[in-house]
């Protein structure tokens, strides 16, 4: 039944179309290794440089503060992986593989899904990675834990690559999506609560903070993992949903108008 309802949506051509785009994104990403360092060695100097240094005068509830950002930094890692894999988009594009993958008779939405699930699969493997150092910072994994925080990242990397694809379907040169980083990785990272508690923020600050998404996920992976939250898990489920709907609809319209 599960099979009639997907050849429903897609045609069995699509599937494969898919499962070779699938392939491509994940032998890539595993070709190159000094991806899989830098995103391995980068969060663990923020855990240890930045967490172990603030953390020897901070103590934020019944955790230490390497323990308290563990969750932001592990979304950080899913945020940059994801997000700038919009890069290979304009990447593609100039080698003119894009190019012919677009004159392939795979409808635009496949493309995309393709592309989609290789980049939430790349997010996957660089999150699994950090999550295995977990226990270092005082983290303990229950299996009830650690498969939420599974579904949150999974949520995560379908939503930011999702935004990041829909980004570089629109680009054309790599200069641009340096203002990514500004504009959109940045304050997303910094206004969700990642890296400090969002209970006691000024008014002005709170309501940014609220109507970020990227808030609802730390705060539900915290929960998970620490026992502290400030919204019901149903709350941090439910926005960090919305916010996959909205930007897959997004990332699949930009791909349909893309040239």
């Amino acid at each position: 039944m599960g099979r009639g309802v997907c050849e429903g949506w897609f045609k069995m051509s699509d599937l494969w179309g898919i499962y070779a785009l699938w392939y491509r994104e994940v032998k890539v990403f595993l070709r190159e290794k000094s991806r899989l360092v830098s995103s391995t060695v980068n969060p663990l100097i923020w855990l240890v440089a930045f967490g172990g240094g603030l953390g020897a005068s901070i103590s934020i509830g019944g955790a230490g503060y390497q323990a308290f950002i563990f969750p932001g930094v592990l979304m950080l890692v899913v945020l940059f992986t994801t997000i700038f894999f919009g890069l290979y988009v304009v990447w593609d594009k100039k080698i003119d593989f894009f190019k012919e993958v677009l004159v392939s008779p795979l409808k635009r939405t496949s493309i995309f899904v393709g592309k989609m699930l290789g980049g939430c699969t790349d997010g996957l493997i660089q999150s699994g990675i950090i999550i295995l150092f977990g226990p270092l910072f005082g983290i303990n994994y229950t299996a009830y834990s650690l498969g939420l925080v599974i579904l949150f990242v999974l949520l995560l990397a379908m939503g930011t690559t999702s935004l990041g694809l829909a980004i570089g379907s629109q680009m054309t040169s790599f200069e641009g999506f340096g203002l990514v980083q500004s504009f959109v990785i940045l304050p997303l990272f910094f206004l969700s609560g990642a890296l400090y508690p969002i209970d006691n923020l000024p008014a002005w600050l709170s309501w940014i903070t609220y109507a970020n998404p990227l808030t609802y996920i730390v705060d539900g992976m915290r929960g998970a993992l620490l026992g502290e939250s400030s919204f019901p898990i149903v709350l941090d489920l439910g926005v960090a949903a919305a916010y996959v709907a909205v930007l897959v609809a997004i990332g699949t319209f930009a791909f349909k108008k893309m040239t």
